[in-house]
């Protein structure tokens, strides 16, 4: 048992160095610097994502309509897999395929970021909703492994966790959602919290 817990943990570490290494430094700080546009220009973020990525999503809604580390005014952000009454309609009435895409031509307009987690890159739902994303004027940031999927060729940036072990790659995505909560924090509201 001790072997196995050992063995998670020193993959997880070996997983999350290697982020230090491939470039995802560099496209994480794109990231921010798209979401921190955003937030200047009047924007919203719009954020989902299906089982553990669904709650990565909503984990980023609450960092940034709530707080991170420092009291301060909230940021619109939209998990888009909060409304259970949205989400079944949509699922019985037009299908799963549309969960995303039908709240994204509902809440989505040119200036706001959307921001797509699929593990493999190639959920149907989560492509739908980055194709309405694109005919509603959003940017498109996506999250995924190391294989990319669909998802890495059709969102505007894509941050590709170096695994493709879906826990790896989910404890990337949360490392990166902690680190873009920090950032646009600190550079947003560093002179308001002093």
């Amino acid at each position: 048992m001790k072997q196995t817990i050992a063995k998670h943990i020193t993959d997880s570490i070996d997983t999350k160095k290697k982020m230090l290494d491939d470039g995802s430094v560099a496209l994480i700080e794109r990231i921010a610097q798209k979401m921190l546009d955003t937030y200047r220009s009047g924007g919203k973020i719009l954020v989902f994502g299906n089982g553990g990525s669904a709650a990565d999503a909503q984990h980023l809604a609450a960092e940034l309509v709530v707080r991170f580390e420092k009291n301060r005014p909230a940021l619109a952000c939209m998990a888009l897999t909060d409304n259970t009454s949205s989400l079944t309609a949509i699922g019985n009435d037009f299908g799963f395929e549309d969960l995303f895409s039908r709240q994204i031509e509902a809440f989505a307009k040119p200036g706001d970021l959307v921001l797509a987690i699929s593990t493999s890159g190639n959920s149907p739902n989560v492509l739908k909703g980055i194709e309405a994303a694109r005919s509603r004027g959003a940017f498109v940031v996506g999250f995924t492994g190391a294989a990319g999927g669909k998802l890495n060729t059709t969102a505007d940036i894509c941050f590709c966790a170096p695994s493709s072990v879906t826990a790896r790659v989910q404890e990337c995505h949360i490392l990166a959602i902690h680190i873009l909560s920090a950032l646009l924090e600190t550079i947003l509201f560093e002179k308001k919290t002093r």
